[in-house]
């Protein structure tokens, strides 16, 4: 099974989505400063998406040790993409990130999962059941999801490290989702606020400027002048301003939105940049599609507000059980399509910022529920695990090399969480840790230490060792 988010995407076309979700929008705003804008977009990819076989080991003796324990679904060395001198590699079908390593513009970042503190294999095996040193509910989809986009190792957590850092440094909007629903940008006061597909109608049914039929331009009519009518109650005039407040950014927002490839509104950078993956007006993939949306709000930064912007994208489909591989070929089958779209999107978006200008103001990077098993199952696929590599992209990235503690790869080894042999399947105790890769990327977004503190309450336990140093 392969849990993704529930999508609002038709629910927020309707108008009850519009004032549901008017509580997205609040005062004590900052204004658009285009000149110091940042974003940072989040790809969560849904199902945990197996690392192993994402950033492959290519010296010989780790190499060797990769393909004794992978089998068939070892990559070939002679089809990984070299990553320079680094002594790793790339599936195959992620070459298209390749041009964007050698630029210095892309990073791995190794063994990463949720902790609440520094954690050896001695440690973990002697830690009582509930012990606040062990994150909850361990190998989980819902709740590793959970622990990744909150950046908290209590499966209860609400709000998510996005939504909170939106929240602390007063961004205009929240957390920008063109993926649905999820914890990631959720705040106390403010939830995502969720974005159709390219092409699509963003807005209160029959309430838009468009919408010129006489009754629904009386009836828009009306609900503004019942909006604007002083309240008796504070809740009523909080509600009130809510809602005006969500008309006015669906105004504001619906022709970006709208805008599809080759039309009027369309960059012809942003087309170019995603040319392969176009077809006609539409993008071939969702990664694709929603990657574009968002390099369309970058360049559309003054009509989104605001200096800072968060953004959430996911894609699904990684819980490789089973038939990770295709007829026997590594560089086949689920695991490889679902690379391809993400390389292939992700690429595309990056060098869309580049030809903008804007490849130093925007930062991409993933997550995952968690890594899988080094050892393949009896299903030619992989089971849940813990620890696992991510990739980071953009201008400010210290990319061209590697970042992180590559685990050692020993079944039973000291990163893997087995001792007896009926346990021993790589599952990797992370060597670093959401809060600390967390709070890489919001140092760079404009967070102080207090700030990322207050976001991340676990990573005062890591002492100074506060960056991963990627950006």
């Amino acid at each position: 099974m392969n849990p993704t988010p529930y999508s609002r995407r038709d629910w927020l076309k309707s108008g009850a989505a519009l004032l549901a979700g008017s509580t997205l929008f609040g005062a004590g705003v900052r204004t658009a400063q285009a000149a110091d804008y940042k974003a940072l977009v989040c790809i969560f990819l849904y199902g945990g998406n197996d690392g192993m076989n994402m950033v492959v080991p290519t010296d010989a003796t780790r190499y060797n040790q990769y393909a004794t324990v992978r089998q068939a679904l070892a990559i070939p060395s002679g089809q990984l993409v070299p990553l320079g001198s680094s002594g790793f590699g790339l599936h195959p079908a992620l070459s298209a990130l390749a041009p964007h390593y050698s630029a210095g513009r892309l990073a791995p970042v190794f063994n990463v999962g949720p902790l609440a503190a520094p954690l050896t294999k001695a440690q973990y095996r002697a830690e009582p059941e509930g012990s606040p040193l062990i994150p909850d509910n361990l190998f989980s989809h819902s709740d590793q999801q959970i622990l990744w986009e909150c950046g908290s190792t209590d499966a209860q957590s609400r709000t998510g490290w996005g939504g909170r850092a939106s929240a602390l440094l007063g961004t205009t909007n929240p957390v920008i989702s063109v993926g649905g629903n999820g914890h990631f940008g959720v705040e106390e006061l403010r939830v995502p606020l969720v974005l159709p597909e390219p092409g699509a109608s963003f807005g209160a049914y029959g309430l838009r400027p468009e919408d010129s039929w006489t009754p629904n331009r009386l009836r828009k009519q009306a609900i503004d002048a019942l909006y604007a009518q002083p309240q008796s109650v504070d809740l009523a005039t909080a509600y009130a301003s809510q809602q005006l407040s969500a008309f006015a950014t669906s105004e504001r927002l619906a022709a970006l939105i709208k805008s599809v490839p080759g039309d009027a509104n369309a960059s012809p950078v942003i087309d170019a940049a995603f040319a392969p993956l176009i077809q006609g007006a539409s993008l071939k993939t969702g990664i694709a599609e929603q990657l574009y949306q968002i390099a369309k709000l970058v360049l559309g930064r003054v009509t989104v507000q605001g200096d800072r912007q968060i953004f959430f994208a996911t894609m699904g489909g990684f819980d490789t059980h089973r038939d990770q591989i295709d007829g026997g070929s590594p560089t086949g089958g689920v695991h490889a399509i679902l690379l391809r779209q993400l390389g292939d999107a992700l690429a595309a978006f990056q060098t869309a910022l580049v030809n903008l200008g804007l490849a130093n103001q925007v930062t991409s990077f993933t997550q995952a529920d968690f890594g899988r098993t080094f050892a393949p199952n009896a299903s030619a696929g992989t089971d849940h695990a813990w620890g696992n590599h991510q990739l980071v992209i953009g201008g400010a990235v210290q990319g061209g090399r590697t970042h992180g503690t590559y685990p050692t790869l020993a079944l039973g080894g000291p990163d893997d969480v087995g001792v007896d042999s009926w346990e021993r399947h790589g599952r990797w105790i992370p060597t670093s840790s959401v809060d600390q890769y967390a709070a890489t990327l919001l140092r760079w977004f404009g967070a102080s230490e207090a700030q990322l503190d207050a976001v991340l309450p676990n990573l005062p336990n890591f002492g100074s060792a506060r960056s991963l140093g990627f950006l």
